[in-house]
């Protein structure tokens, strides 16, 4: 009877892999799972911004004043835009209760008004932002981890092939397979997470480019109330 030969199955290569080489295995599993977690997580939050700006933009040119947009709840909206939109009207509250302006106070509240909102959107793309990081660190760092399993794995077939004295199949195949299985899980990790990444940095520019208009007009519908405080 033949001897069975090595079981170059994922599990087996797995099993019989060197303790290193198991170890790179399993990083790049979770890196790849981690990966797909945050993509997952970061599809449904674009989706949900996009939804909730798209019904607070409605709203804002519907031809409501801005009294009846400011709802009372301010920064604790639960949209971008409404949170951004929040910002500049309570300056408008605080102008509300003062007397008239003249043209110089009410350029410097014009101009208060816009940096606070430039900062809320920093905050906004901040928050949108978060996880991208994972995604950008495993697409640019599996490839490598990958390829250290791999020279790991045919430093082992050399040393295979060091200690039976001959070069058969049999003695080099386990080392080189699970050698190419490092580096194919490496890409496998890699490639999803860098069109992850990319699809959702462009998502995330264009919601950024999305706020910074927004803002715009919002500050001009506060600046044309104002005009009309100015005395």
């Amino acid at each position: 009877m033949e001897a069975a030969g090595p079981d170059l199955s994922i599990a087996g290569l797995f099993l019989q892999a060197d303790p290193i080489v198991k170890a790179v295995m399993v990083a790049l599993a979770v890196a790849s799972i981690w990966s797909w977690a945050v993509a997952i997580d970061k599809w449904m939050q674009f989706g949900d911004l996009k939804k909730r700006a798209d019904a607070f933009e409605k709203r804002f040119w519907s031809g409501a004043t801005l009294e009846d947009l400011d709802d009372g709840r301010g920064e604790a909206r639960n949209d971008a835009l409404a949170r951004v939109f929040a910002v500049g009207v309570r300056e408008w509250r605080d102008m509300r209760r003062s007397a008239a302006l003249n043209d110089t106070q009410a350029a410097l509240l014009t101009e208060r008004v816009d940096r606070l909102m430039q900062a809320q959107i920093a905050r906004e793309a901040g928050d949108a932002g978060r996880g991208l990081g994972v995604l950008a660190s495993v697409g640019s760092a599996a490839p490598f981890v990958g390829l250290f399993g791999t020279v790991w794995g045919i430093m082992n077939s050399f040393a295979s092939i060091a200690a039976a004295k001959e070069t058969n199949l049999s003695v080099v195949a386990p080392g080189i397979a699970e050698a190419l299985f490092a580096t194919a899980m490496g890409l496998a990790a890699a490639i999803p997470a860098v069109i992850f990444y990319n699809a959702f940095a462009g998502d995330l520019e264009k919601f950024t480019d999305r706020l910074e208009t927004f803002a715009d007009e919002c500050a001009a519908r506060i600046s044309r109330r104002l005009s009309e405080r100015v005395g």
